[in-house]
C-alpha cells in the first residue's frame, strides 16, 4: 500500500476544553514533520474521566494529555508515574509503554526548558510566586535541573510551606516559605524570579504585587502566563535590562516534551510557537 490510513491519536482530555490552543501546535508540528498523527482535543468531565482512559487504552492511543481538573483524578487510572510526576502528585502527559499508560508531568519540565534558554539554573537562588499545581510543578523541575535555593512567596500559608516541604524533603535543592501579605520586594540575592500564579491570566493589565523597583538587570523574569507573551511582568522587566522567559516558551516546549514521550521524534519548537502566534495568542 502507498497510504496509511491507520494514524497513531494522541490527545487532550480537560474540561473546559474549548479554549486549549494545544491542540493547534501540536497538529503543527505532526504535519511539519510528516508524521502520521493526530491530536484530538476533548472535554471530559470527571464522572467520565474513567471511561475515557478505559477507551483510550482500548483504542491504543500512543498517549494523552490531562488538563483541569484531571491532574491528579487521572492516577488512580494509570499503571505507572515518572519521577518528577510522583513527586509533585499530579500529570499532564500520559504515555503508552508497551500495554502500560504511564503518567507524567510537562509542566515544570517546559518551563524549565524555556528558562534554559535564558539561563542554567544550576546553582542558582529563586524566587518561586504561588504555590498552585504549575508552581509545584515548576519548583520540583527546577529543583531537579540544579537550582540551590528556592523560595515559595505565595499568600497561602498551608499550601507555600507544603510545597516549600516538598521540595525540600523530595528534591536536592533546599526551600523556604515566605507569606505574601503586600508588595513584595525581590531580594537583591536573587538570580531568577519566576510568576507562576493566574494573575493576568483572565485580565491582562493584571500586575503581581511584585515591587517592580527591586528587580534588577542581572535577574532572569520567566513568567507563566502565555497570553499575550509580553504580560506587564515581562515589559517591565525587560525595560530595566533583564533577561525574561515567557509563558508561550512553556506551552510550546510542554508540547515538545510530550511529542517526544509519544513519537519519540525531536519537533521543531518554532514551528509550534509559531501556529500559537498565528492564533493571535
Amino acid at each position: 500500500m502507498s497510504h496509511d490510513f491507520l494514524a497513531e491519536i494522541t490527545g487532550s482530555f480537560a474540561m473546559p476544553a474549548g479554549e486549549n490552543p494545544t491542540v493547534a501546535m501540536i497538529e503543527a508540528a505532526y504535519q511539519h514533520h510528516g508524521l502520521n498523527w493526530r491530536y484530538i482535543n476533548l472535554e471530559v468531565s470527571p464522572e467520565n474521566l474513567k471511561d475515557a482512559v478505559a477507551g483510550a487504552r482500548a483504542m491504543g492511543w500512543a498517549g494523552f494529555n490531562c488538563s483541569i481538573p484531571h491532574k491528579v483524578a487521572v492516577i488512580q487510572h494509570l499503571d505507572g508515574l515518572g519521577e518528577s510526576a510522583e513527586i509533585i502528585g499530579a500529570v499532564n502527559t500520559i504515555v503508552r509503554r508497551d500495554d502500560r499508560l504511564i503518567g507524567e508531568n510537562t509542566d515544570g519540565k517546559g518551563f524549565v526548558n524555556a528558562l534554559r534558554d535564558v539561563i542554567d539554573p544550576k546553582g542558582k537562588k529563586v524566587m518561586l510566586f504561588g504555590a498552585g499545581g504549575a508552581a509545584r510543578a515548576v519548583g520540583v523541575e527546577i529543583s531537579l535541573a540544579g537550582a540551590a535555593h528556592i523560595t515559595i512567596v505565595n499568600r497561602n500559608r498551608e499550601r507555600g510551606e507544603t510545597v516549600a516541604r516538598l521540595i525540600d524533603e523530595k528534591t536536592p535543592a533546599t526551600a523556604d516559605y515566605i507569606a505574601w501579605e503586600s508588595v513584595f520586594a525581590i531580594p537583591d540575592e536573587t538570580d531568577i524570579v519566576i510568576h507562576a500564579t493566574s494573575v493576568g491570566l483572565y485580565d491582562i493589565d493584571e500586575l503581581p504585587d511584585i515591587d517592580l523597583n527591586t528587580l534588577r538587570s542581572s535577574m532572569v523574569v520567566a513568567d507563566g502566563i502565555h497570553n499575550p507573551p509580553r504580560t506587564r511582568l515581562i515589559r517591565a522587566a525587560q525595560s530595566i535590562g533583564c533577561k525574561t522567559a515567557d509563558g508561550l516558551g512553556m506551552l510550546v516546549n510542554q508540547g515538545v516534551i510530550g511529542i517526544k514521550y509519544w513519537t519519540g521524534v525531536d519537533v521543531d519548537a518554532a514551528v509550534m510557537r509559531q501556529a500559537l502566534i498565528d492564533l493571535h495568542l
